[in-house]
């Protein structure tokens, strides 16, 4: 099942701001031009109820008032009418249209349907009291507190280049919620947290596990510790229900962090989530969108995820007349194909070194977590 909504677009900062709506129109244009478009479910808005589940009354007043204009002199306080995240017209329906459609997919989990893919989301930074890094409230928690409120056992995946901040800090204390967040070191990069000692409080020590992974960090070492760190996580904590938030940033082109994915290693990232979701959640898996912003590679990467997701044979090219209508738009010129080229960066030089303080960093956290969360 796939969630969507055009009214995702309004969830929109600006034209300058990198969390651009572009990229879902390109995205949906592009598979709608490769002939694999099917209709969507529409969700609905979540409600005001829905997103004080996770959220204060304090931030919600804030993000209603200056959605209608109105003067707030504490907004910066709460994250918002910063650069990160601007205030707009309309902002707080915005963001509940988005928190809707993953609350609707936590929902048809819940009615009994196995993989729902929402083509949205993925606002992870938003904490309990405040708006931040372009969420303004967090749809990933939302969809989970329902799933738990259920009575089930929910593993979050986070493979944004940021740290899953905003989904950790809610959801710290609790044991029916693991974390599992891979990102570039808060040492360099927003929001400046992930580190390998943040593994919960109370009921909720050693469930949550970050891998903060070095700058430049590439396929072969990013898949290595990856596929040593999930299912061993999720063996030992045993989910009813699998939540992914699909982030794009990690991308080589992104322009906001130093990673150096290449679709190659995201197509083998979503099989992975597939199979881990059939192997220890019962097939039950919820993906979201996240973060993402180059256009070129976001697209693609979602595009592989949707073809990922229905089982589809990969396009060998991307179909001219889109690519030639969005280089004319965005005027600039789009790889022509889903997957990047060979070769398409300059060698690093210090790859054994990364690679190597990338599997210390995993032995560091599994030292750490293993006597919490495997009993």
């Amino acid at each position: 099942m796939v969630i969507y909504r055009d009214e995702y677009r309004l969830y929109n900062f600006g034209p300058s701001h990198p969390f651009s709506p572009v990229r879902l129109e390109m995205l949906t244009s592009l598979l709608q031009a490769l002939g694999v478009w099917r209709e969507p479910l529409v969700p609905g808005e979540a409600t005001r109820e829905d997103v004080l589940s996770v959220h204060s009354e304090r931030l919600v007043k804030r993000v209603e008032a200056a959605s209608r204009g109105e003067g707030v002199p504490d907004l910066e306080h709460y994250g918002l009418g910063t650069g990160d995240t601007p205030v707009f017209p309309g902002m707080d329906r915005a963001a509940r249209i988005l928190v809707g459609g993953t609350l609707e997919g936590a929902r048809r989990i819940l009615a009994g349907e196995k993989r729902v893919l929402q083509l949205g989301g993925g606002l992870h930074h938003a904490q309990y009291d405040r708006s931040s890094g372009f969420c303004v409230y967090n749809d990933l928690s939302v969809a989970i507190r329902h799933l738990t409120r259920a009575g089930l056992r929910v593993a979050y995946l986070d493979i944004d280049v940021h740290h899953g901040d905003g989904v950790q800090w809610i959801h710290y204390e609790e044991k029916e919620v693991l974390t599992i967040s891979l990102h570039e070191s808060g040492r360099y990069l927003f929001p400046g947290t992930g580190h390998v000692h943040e593994i919960g409080r109370g009921e909720g020590v050693g469930r949550k596990l970050n891998l903060p992974l070095e700058p430049f960090t590439e396929d072969e070492s990013y898949l290595e510790v990856f596929e040593a760190l999930v299912p061993w996580a999720l063996g030992a904590f045993r989910p009813d229900v699998l939540v992914v938030q699909a982030g794009a940033d990690a991308h080589f082109l992104d322009p906001l962090a130093d990673l150096l994915l290449t679709t190659r290693a995201y197509e083998r990232v979503f099989r992975l989530v597939l199979e881990y979701a059939e192997a220890y959640a019962g097939g039950r898996i919820l993906l979201t969108l996240g973060g993402g912003y180059s256009l070129d590679a976001a697209v693609r990467v979602w595009a592989l995820l949707y073809h990922v997701f229905h089982g589809l044979p990969l396009p060998t090219r991307l179909p001219e007349g889109w690519r030639g209508s969005w280089e004319a738009r965005l005027g600039q010129p789009l790889t022509p194909t889903l997957h990047d080229p060979e070769a398409p960066y300059p060698e690093i030089p210090r790859r054994q070194e990364i690679e190597k303080r990338n599997r210390l960093t995993l032995e560091r956290l599994t030292e750490l977590v293993r006597p919490h969360l495997v009993h």
